[in-house]
């Protein structure tokens, strides 16, 4: 009998499926309240296992988000906002008892195949896997509102509809898939205007739920390496004849790393400039930058060869790059052992490279995944901004590498100071790198300062003062520390403060604007989907 390969099927979503999931809710939302792929991202990072794909011949056409949660977070009041950390799932807690379910959409065209059940079963397999209490999520009402003047309540609303006096889809749905109603959430999605801003709190219990406390052994730091090794360089600029003199020391500072057995290396912001000592003359700030972005193609290639050959993931500093519209920008390319290449562009251009480089500022933020867990990059002055770092952190981002660029103390000073606080706001991983030395003849390059370092949060399982590793003021050497990620991870979860977990969602978010490829912005997406046919 001749084999033929399944047409639908369910699987576990990957970070290289965000785009096509945001995809997926925009076309089911619209593009007002789709998700963004950074949320996307988030939820996968955060939760691997609960994050599910619906796959129709090759084609995504259904998404199901969950995550996990203490029961008494899940019971108690909340909005969409709070209780997913704005849609990324930040608020995972692997030590919870319930899992929360955050999205269920479907293509409109594939309705009929009855992805929705499919999903639901998934999640009731998930959490008996996971030997949780129940599952729980805001389900819409979205017959209330046009029912309002009979059921002023949306609480009366819902006694209808269990007493049979009025059909509702969804309710119907969920109650027929066995959840519960508990209560109703005022406020949970503003945007709903179907439901009022409603939902109905649903709850299914498991019926082979274990009683008492359960100790589960699985988190997210069983899929990670108990310690990640990082190595940061401090590069020295210095004159140089040819782009092979850049290229031998380069090599020398990965094959050390290396050497050590680091899972990391990074490299300073613009150390690539060096190449413009290699002319006689120097060139004029407008002519040096165009001639630094001819070095793109190259520096790219030898780079991807050393990262491959050494068995090394390399931040490699940032370099002057041309992009398709003709604009120059600040960009760090970041090289995987395995052979992918990523890259972060610098978001906030410095006075000084806007005056003298003409350097505009990128797009786009987004957590990059690694052997070692997800990671983040933020070239030098956009450290200084906390917006950023938090979006990272929020896709699941556990290290953040900033390669700078300063030429004096009180510059480096300022990167310092911010990539600590970055560390502990985020309970994160910063490592730092800057360039030391001079290259008289090149325009906006005369001095520098750095010390380097390797900077964690301040709390009982890091350094005293943390810092993991630094090195000696303008110096060139390299630094190098052992991480622990399951510190890490249980600093967020029980530390002596618990940043991640504290914040005030009703309070404040922050909402990042998506950009396509021509990086031009699109319209900002609500805070939350709202037209789910089956809500949660």
């Amino acid at each position: 009998m001749d084999q033929t390969r399944s047409k639908l099927v369910i699987r576990n979503a990957q970070p290289t499926d965000a785009r096509a999931v945001a995809a997926l809710s925009a076309k089911v939302y619209g593009k007002h309240e789709a998700y963004s792929a950074a949320m996307i991202r988030g939820q996968i990072n955060n939760f691997p296992e609960g994050q599910f794909i619906a796959e129709y011949e090759g084609k995504v056409v259904g998404y199901c988000g969950t995550m996990i949660i203490a029961q008494e977070v899940a019971f108690a009041p909340h909005t969409w906002n709070e209780i997913t950390g704005q849609g990324y799932a930040s608020r995972h807690n692997p030590d919870g008892d319930v899992l929360y379910g955050v999205e269920v959409c479907v293509d409109p065209e594939y309705r009929r195949l009855r992805i929705g059940q499919r999903f639901y079963r998934k999640r009731q397999d998930l959490c008996r896997d996971w030997e949780l209490k129940g599952i729980a999520f805001g389900g819409r009402m979205p017959g209330f509102a046009r029912r309002r003047k009979t059921y002023r309540k949306p609480e009366e609303y819902l006694a209808a509809v269990l007493d049979k006096q009025v059909s509702d889809t969804v309710i119907n749905f969920q109650l027929n898939q066995g959840f519960e109603p508990k209560k109703v959430l005022r406020g949970y999605h503003p945007e709903d205007r179907d439901s009022g801003g409603n939902a109905v709190l649903m709850f299914w219990p498991d019926p082979l739920a274990p009683e008492g406390n359960i100790h589960r052994t699985r988190s997210l730091a069983d899929r990670l390496p108990e310690s990640v090794r990082v190595a940061t360089v401090q590069f020295m600029m210095r004159r140089i004849t040819s782009i092979d003199e850049f290229e031998q020391q380069v090599e020398y500072w990965v094959d050390v790393a290396s050497d050590y057995g680091a899972d990391f290396v990074i490299f300073p912001e613009l150390f690539t400039l060096e190449l413009l000592s290699i002319p006689e003359k120097p060139l004029p700030p407008a002519e040096a930058i165009e001639e630094i972005a001819n070095y793109t193609d190259r520096f790219k290639e030898f780079m991807e060869r050393l990262a491959v050959s050494y068995n090394i993931n390399i931040v490699g500093g940032s370099h002057p790059t041309r992009v398709a519209n003709g604009e120059i920008r600040n960009i760090a390319y970041v090289f995987l052992r395995d052979g992918a290449v990523y890259e972060q562009q610098k978001l906030h251009p410095t006075p000084s490279e806007r005056k003298w480089w003409n350097i505009k500022g990128g797009f786009g933020a987004e957590a990059i995944p690694t052997d070692c867990g997800p990671i983040g990059v933020m070239i030098c002055y956009d450290s200084e901004f906390p917006e950023l770092a938090r979006h990272l952190v929020d896709q699941g981002a556990l290290m953040l590498f900033v390669p700078f660029c300063t030429d004096e103390r009180r510059g480096f000073l300022r990167v310092r100071y911010c990539c600590h606080a970055r560390a502990v706001e985020n309970q994160c991983y910063v490592i730092t790198s800057g360039v030391v030395g001079n290259i008289p003849n090149v325009e906006n390059m005369d001095i520098h300062y750095a010390e380097s370092g390797v900077l964690t949060p301040s709390d009982f399982p890091f350094s005293r003062d943390g810092v993991a590793a630094d090195t000696a003021p303008n110096t060139e050497t390299i630094a190098i520390a052992d991480l622990s990620l399951s510190a890490l991870l249980t600093a967020r979860q029980s530390g002596a403060v618990q940043n991640l977990k504290d914040r005030r969602f009703d309070l404040y978010r922050t909402r990042w604007i998506e950009h396509d490829a021509d990086h031009e912005p699109s319209p900002p997406a609500h805070n939350a989907p709202v037209t789910s046919s089956t809500g949660g």
